[in-house]
């Protein structure tokens, strides 16, 4: 299957499912290299339509901090450290502080 293939049958699994952030959240990443406005749209409305999809978090902190908005990813890493303690997602608890002391430490972030 190709990207275009792939991209087109993401597009139609959000518009049949709306309501699941997982068809967001892959859409998300099949642009997350080709087109960074919409990555961002789709993240954003993610971690404000569902702020308990953890998935999110990891990976929309690595694309903001990735796009130069460092203050934006650290509070995304802040949050998504938050929900995952709240969940008691012991792996990705502990995913999201090695990403995010890794994050400070390269952006001399205190």
């Amino acid at each position: 299957m190709g990207n275009l293939d792939r991209l087109q049958l993401l597009i139609q699994f959000t518009k049949e499912e709306p309501e699941n952030p997982f068809n967001w959240y892959a859409l998300a990443l099949e642009y997350i290299n080709s087109d960074p406005e919409e990555t961002t749209g789709i993240f954003d409305e993610l971690l404000k339509s569902h702020p308990d999809y953890l998935p999110t978090y990891y990976t929309s902190a690595q694309f903001f901090a990735g796009q130069n908005q460092p203050e934006k990813a650290k509070q995304i890493f802040e949050s998504g450290i938050d929900l995952a303690e709240k969940l008691k997602e012991i792996k990705a608890l502990k995913e999201l502080k090695n990403a995010f002391q890794n994050f400070i430490f390269e952006n001399d972030l205190d």
